[in-house]
C-alpha cells in the first residue's frame, strides 16, 4: 500500500504564491511518475504538471512560466510551487504517483505496480 499525504493549500489573494506538497510512503520500491492534477467545481479532473524519475517535467500550457514542479527523491515528495495566482485556478489539486510497490513473501521479494492518488487539496484564489 502507498499513503500519499498532501498539504499547502488555503486561501490566497490573486497575484499571491502558495507551495503545494505531497509526500508517498509505504512499502515503495521505485517511483516513477510524480505529478499535479486539479479539479474545478463542475469540470473534470485535469492535468497541472508532472515529473518523472528521469527528470523530465511537462506543465501544462495554461499555468507554464507560473507553475512548477520539484521533487525530492530521497523524501519520496513532489512539490508543486504556484505563482501570480488567478481565481481562475482555483480549485481541488490532487497529487498522483505512480511506480513499484515491494512485496515481500515466503518465496522473496517481488514488485507490482502502484498509482496512487492524495485526497485533494483545496486552494482558493480570491479578494
Amino acid at each position: 500500500q502507498v499513503q500519499l499525504v498532501e498539504s499547502g493549500g488555503g486561501l490566497v489573494q490573486p497575484g499571491g504564491s502558495l507551495k503545494l506538497s505531497c509526500a508517498a510512503s509505504g512499502s515503495i520500491g521505485s517511483i516513477n511518475t510524480m505529478g499535479w492534477y486539479r479539479q474545478a467545481p463542475g469540470k473534470q479532473r485535469e492535468l497541472v504538471a508532472t515529473a518523472t524519475s528521469g527528470g523530465n517535467t511537462n506543465t501544462d500550457d495554461s499555468v507554464k512560466g507560473r507553475f512548477f514542479i520539484f521533487r525530492d527523491n530521497y523524501r519520496n515528495t513532489v512539490y508543486l510551487e504556484m505563482n501570480s495566482l488567478k481565481p481562475e485556478t482555483t480549485a481541488v489539486y490532487y497529487c498522483s504517483v505512480n511506480g513499484l510497490l515491494t512485496i515481500s513473501g515466503r518465496s522473496g521479494v517481488s514488485f507490482r505496480d502502484f498509482d496512487s492518488w492524495g485526497q485533494g487539496t483545496q486552494v482558493t484564489v480570491s479578494s
